[in-house]
C-alpha cells in the first residue's frame, strides 16, 4: 500500500515566543522548531501499516527550506522517501491556502497514493482544518480524530473520538485519516535510522513545479492583530472566619469576578 503522510514544521511547546509587532508575526529568531506532535502519530501509524501489509511511506511537507529537517525526523523513524514543497510565505493562517497546495501535490506527484495521513491539527495555527478540506478537494472519504485503524484491500474502519463517545466509520480507499493522540506511541529515532537519514537525500520543488496556481497562493484571510495573552493576575487570599470569609467571597464573586 502505497501511503503519503503530510507533517509540518511547527515552534517547539517549550519555545518562549515572541512577537514581531512591526510585522504583526511571530517573531522566528533563536526558535527550536521540531515536527509537529499530532503528525508523529501519523508518520507511526503508516510504519505500522508499511510494517504489517507492505508497501511505500512516504512524507511530505509544504514549508521553507528548514522544514527539511522535519523530514530527516521522518526518515529517521523509518520512511521510505520524503519531499519538501518549498513555500516561504509567512504563515497565513489560511487553511484552505495550504489544502489547495495539498491537494495538487496529491495529484501531480502522488497518484498511487491509497492513504492520506495527517495529524489532526498543528499545534501553531491550531484550526483542524486541512485534512478536511484536503478530502474534500480530492473528493476522498476522511475521518478524523482517529484513535484506532484497520485496513483492508479496498476499505478500512476506524474510530473517532466524538463527544462523550466513540464513533466506528466505515470507509473505501483511497482516503484521508487524521491521527489523534493515543492512536499509538511514536518510536524514536534509532542510530542506524539517524545515519541512515543524513544519507538520504530530501528533493526540493517549488510550488510552480507541482502546478499550484498563483490564484491558489493568494491568502484569503487578513491577520489583524497578534498579541500575547493577558498577564495573569495573583490570586486573592481571604483569612477571615467562616462567616466572614463567606461574605467577602460573595462580595468578590459579584462585584469584581460578575459571574453572580
Amino acid at each position: 500500500m502505497n501511503i503519503l503522510v503530510f507533517v509540518k514544521m511547527v515552534p517547539d511547546s517549550e519555545s518562549k515566543i515572541k512577537i514581531d509587532h512591526s510585522q504583526n508575526r511571530i517573531d522566528t529568531e533563536g526558535l527550536n522548531f521540531v515536527m509537529n506532535p499530532y503528525d508523529e502519530y501519523a508518520v507511526e501509524e503508516a510504519l505500522q501499516i508499511k510494517e504489517s501489509k507492505g508497501g511505500t511511506v512516504r512524507v511530505v511537507s509544504v514549508g521553507p527550506e528548514g522544514a527539511v529537517a522535519t523530514l530527516k525526523k521522518a526518515l529517521a523513524m523509518g520512511a521510505d522517501e520524503a519531499l519538501l514543497i518549498k513555500d516561504e510565505q509567512i504563515e497565513t493562517y489560511d487553511g484552505l491556502r495550504a489544502a489547495k497546495i495539498i491537494a495538487r501535490v496529491v495529484k501531480e506527484k502522488f497518484p498511487d497514493c491509497r492513504l492520506l495521513l495527517f495529524g489532526k491539527q498543528s499545534i501553531d495555527t491550531d484550526n483542524a482544518q486541512i485534512p478536511s478540506m484536503v478530502a474534500g478537494l480530492l473528493d476522498w472519504p476522511q475521518v478524523n480524530i482517529v484513535t484506532k485503524l484497520d485496513l483492508e484491500e479496498e476499505s478500512g474502519t476506524a474510530l473517532r473520538e466524538i463527544e462523550g463517545a466513540v464513533e466506528k466509520v466505515s470507509f473505501s480507499l483511497p482516503a484521508v485519516i487524521s491521527a489523534q493522540k493515543g492512536l499509538n506511541e511514536p518510536r524514536y529515532e534509532t542510530l542506524k535510522g539517524i545515519m541512515a537519514a543524513k544519507r538520504k537525500q530530501v528533493p526540493v520543488v517549488s510550488l510552480q513545479e507541482v502546478g499550484v496556481q498563483e490564484s491558489d497562493l493568494e491568502s484569503k484571510l487578513r491577520l489583524v492583530k497578534i498579541s500575547s495573552p493577558p498577564t495573569k493576575e495573583a490570586g486573592k487570599r481571604i483569612e477571615e472566619e467562616p462567616e466572614e470569609a463567606a461574605r467577602q467571597l460573595a462580595q468578590f464573586l459579584h462585584e469584581e469576578a460578575k459571574i453572580i
